[in-house]
């Protein structure tokens, strides 16, 4: 990952990093405020050693320096800690005493700092008093030589002891910033960790790389989009129209020496949105002047014939069993170029009614009939019929939904249509997050249409036209075979 990427990973997941702030915090104030105060006493020593001279000051200065370092570990040593307690039993052991001492030097110099900690002012001071006098007296005792001569160093208290008026610990201000460090830290790598764990796909980077075929379209979310699916009306104006425009540009385009005139559009699981998908894409392109066939091939859970509100009883499977011709089931939608072919009733044998012959020889009528067919097929995670479509048709759509399928759910599923040599035109993500400033673009710049205006469709392509096409793009629809 790059810095980007962990910088995405804390703005998506924010809400961690905020949560564990706080609990950091929490913390933090409940092991303040139960923490028992501590006080801290003083005293400093000077070490010294008799001289002659100006060499001799100097040689005995350099010695003492090296002497007092040794100091630190007398001063937390046993032997002080026991004549403490002989001098001063406050109830404490040799070892607790020597728990509470802590001994340091004053770089380049002879004076050695020490300083005892306790919970009660009054004993520490005291604890202070004693360890000034044992120290003093243990350093003698250590230095003096045999025979009774003049011990060659000496120590001396040159400052306290003394006890400071307010506790050393806790302190609330340090330990409320170490405690939102601490929560931040931990914050930022639970949501790098949540975005590494996270196999689902969030972003069009991913759903390329997963599928091996470049992004046709980015969906945004819409709210309305569940109970007003259609780009129709207010919604054509919409984000989400514009993204369907985009993609219907893009897939026409994808390949122009081989355009694809028969699409199949699935996706990996159920509830990814490749039915709205699918009836967008063929009202987009009815709108810019295409002749197009709308086919309803999910014959297991079909939803064509609702979201467009058409007549569902007959369709697609009474076509293939031979009970009735096309051109007596297929219905015009609205005023545009477009003919759809519900699914029809439910067939106990979907996939092999799908890949039969007659499937085959429909697919021909429509491409002869239309310049462009969508077929809506069932998910490629459930069953083998939306392969079984994709394999008659010359190149499929795959579209996933944001934050939902998982890459391992949709990398099956590109591996499903490659392994049987199926066109895997392009990937459609669906239900992206758009970011406001993409929002902001488009209400900024989108037209505003007037309330009563004449409709009028735009001319279609002619470089994706054949030389038997006729200009009128709704001309030929009626010729279905009857």
């Amino acid at each position: 990952m790059e810095v980007r990427d962990y910088l995405r990973a804390v703005r998506r997941h924010w809400w961690i990093v905020l949560v564990t702030v706080m609990v950091a915090l929490g913390v933090t104030t409940l092991v303040t405020v139960r923490a028992q105060p501590r006080y801290a006493a003083s005293v400093t020593f000077f070490v010294t050693t008799p001289n002659q001279g100006v060499s001799e000051a100097y040689q005995g200065s350099i010695f003492m320096q090296q002497r007092v370092k040794s100091y630190v570990d007398l001063l937390q040593s046993d032997r002080l800690a026991q004549s403490v307690v002989a001098r001063q039993p406050l109830g404490l052991t040799a070892e607790a005493v020597r728990g509470r001492i802590e001994a340091k030097t004053v770089p380049d110099t002879v004076l050695l700092h020490a300083t005892v900690t306790d919970t009660d002012a009054t004993r520490a001071l005291r604890l202070t008093e004693a360890v000034a006098t044992g120290f003093v007296d243990l350093v003698k005792q250590v230095e003096t030589p045999p025979e009774g001569r003049t011990a060659p160093i000496k120590v001396e208290v040159i400052g306290g002891p003394r006890v400071g008026s307010t506790p050393v610990s806790p302190q609330p201000l340090r330990n409320y910033g170490v405690g939102t460090l601490v929560g931040l830290l931990l914050g930022v790598a639970l949501a790098i960790l949540r975005i590494k764990l996270d196999t689902r796909l969030r972003d069009a980077l991913s759903l390329q790389r997963v599928t091996g075929s470049p992004l046709l379209g980015e969906i945004p979310f819409d709210a309305t989009a569940r109970t007003e699916p259609l780009i129709v009306g207010e919604a054509a104006n919409s984000p989400r129209a514009e993204a369907i425009r985009k993609l219907r540009t893009n897939l026409r385009f994808v390949d122009v020496h081989e355009p694809a005139r028969v699409i199949a559009v699935t996706s990996a699981l159920q509830g990814e949105g490749k039915t709205t998908t699918s009836c967008n894409l063929a009202i987009a392109l009815a709108e810019a002047g295409w002749r197009v066939a709308l086919v309803d091939a999910d014959l297991r859970r079909p939803k064509v014939a609702e979201y467009l509100n058409l007549e569902s009883s007959v369709g697609l499977t009474d076509v293939l069993v031979g009970d009735v011709q096309v051109g007596d089931v297929v219905q015009r939608w609205g005023d545009k170029s477009l003919l759809v072919l519900p699914s029809g009733s439910t067939p106990p044998n979907p996939s092999e009614l799908l890949g039969s012959k007659a499937m085959a020889d429909l697919l021909v009528v429509l491409r002869e009939s239309a310049d462009i067919v969508v077929i809506d097929t069932a998910p490629l995670g459930s069953v083998t019929d939306g392969v079984v479509v994709a394999v008659q048709a010359d190149g499929a759509l795959l579209v996933s939904q944001h934050g939902r399928t998982d890459r391992g759910q949709v990398s099956a599923a590109a591996h499903a249509l490659q392994s049987v040599s199926v066109r895997l035109l392009g990937c459609v993500l669906n239900m992206a997050k758009l970011g406001k400033a993409d929002v902001y673009r488009y209400e900024t710049y989108k037209i505003e249409v007037p309330a009563a205006r004449s409709r009028t469709s735009a001319a279609p392509n002619r470089a994706f036209l054949g030389p038997d096409r006729v200009a009128d793009p709704t001309q030929e629809l009626t010729r279905l075979p009857r």
